[in-house]
């Protein structure tokens, strides 16, 4: 592997030297906003160092797959055999869980299992229900009963067929101010430098920032740290005057990135203030950020307050810090209304994802087995 350390004075023109150097196939180990240069000390500027490596080897898959036992015929039989006791076996000790836990049978054993998956995952009981009755109808219809993991099988798609006609689909460039809203602690800030570092070094836009977050003066600094990292510019709005000052002075800019105060979402007043403070014109495209980590109510609940608002769409975070993913579902169905990223960390850029029916649906039902 060769590993090499660069040091530029923005991330743009880092990236221009390591695609450069090493090609489109290198990655990023780590950057940091570095000192350099001056005399004595004195005079030094600030630059990005970022090191950066190729592996010219192609790399192994983090999983190798698992040969297949080589089994005699007479062994091939045994299993014939006792695959339908071991299978009974599993089912009995899981039915006994159940009844331990003092969870009600509200379907068959092969169904209630995945019925009860999609408690765990914390879809809504109702909605849980729904989606179980309706194959378990499809199943009836067409005069077969399946095997476990076919009704898992089809539980992914019956989710891929409700939530299909959803928009998932991130910026357009049809609108030029973009805007993330929601509670604190969910990444707002974050997020939003990890749309502009797209924008800006994957599709060469000329972007800007403008902060109304003066709640809190660390996510001052945080943007401004993220907007000298990328070498755009920045302002501050204390007001709607200043809001308006600041879209006047980037007009010349592809896209204007707006980070707005994060509230207590119980706070009546907090949108009152957004709208005081920020356009929700014709012009303004606005996500609303949710925290996969909050609780499926405190989800549906934070949604309900930020509906006042004109919400686009929505970006989901920290989908790596749980395994419970109910509430995507949940909000999608129950308002009808898309998602355009989701995040699983810090790192900027990296950590962006682009959703999907078919990646809702292995969130929800993808990992389990059901042997």
């Amino acid at each position: 592997m060769k590993v090499k350390k660069y040091i530029a004075p923005t991330m743009p023109e880092a990236m221009q030297q390591i695609r450069k150097e090493l090609g489109t196939d290198a990655v990023i180990l780590h950057s940091k906003e570095v000192q350099a240069g001056g005399m004595l000390g004195l005079f030094k500027k600030r630059k990005i160092e970022v090191i950066a490596a190729l592996d010219p080897q192609p790399q192994k898959p983090k999983r190798e797959p698992v040969p297949e036992p080589v089994v005699s015929q007479n062994a091939e039989a045994k299993n014939d055999q006792t695959d339908p006791v071991i299978k009974e076996i599993k089912q009995l000790k899981k039915m006994m869980e159940w009844q331990r836990a003092g969870t009600k049978m509200e379907f068959p054993f092969e169904y209630q299992a995945v019925y009860q998956h999609l408690q765990d995952q914390e879809v809504s009981e109702s909605l849980a229900a729904t989606l179980v009755s309706e194959i378990i109808e499809n199943h009836r219809r067409d005069g077969f009963t399946p095997e476990q993991a076919q009704i898992f099988q089809d539980t992914k798609e019956e989710i891929q067929k409700r939530i299909g006609d959803l928009p998932f689909h991130g910026i357009t460039y049809e609108k030029k101010i973009i805007q993330v809203v929601g509670p604190t602690g969910v990444g707002k800030t974050t997020t939003l430098a990890k749309l502009a570092a797209v924008c800006t070094l994957h599709d060469n836009k000329k972007v800007a920032f403008i902060t109304a977050d003066t709640y809190r003066i660390a996510a001052i600094e945080q943007l401004k740290t993220y907007a000298r990292i990328l070498d755009v510019p920045i302002e501050v709005a204390y007001n709607r005057n200043d809001y308006q000052a600041a879209i006047a002075k980037f007009q010349e800019y592809d896209l204007i990135f707006v980070d707005t105060a994060g509230r207590n979402f119980r706070d009546k007043h907090y949108v009152e203030e957004l709208n005081k403070t920020i356009n929700f014109d014709e012009q303004v495209e606005t996500y609303l950020v949710l925290s996969l980590t909050a609780k499926s109510n405190d989800i549906l609940a934070i949604y309900e307050q930020f509906q006042h608002i004109p919400i686009n769409s929505l970006i989901f975070t920290k989908i790596d810090e749980t395994r419970e993913y109910g509430s995507i579902l949940n909000v999608l169905l129950r308002y009808g209304i898309g998602i355009a990223y989701l995040t699983n960390g810090q790192d900027v850029p990296d950590d962006l994802l682009a959703p999907s029916a078919e990646v809702i649906s292995n969130l929800l039902v993808g990992d389990y087995d059901a042997r």
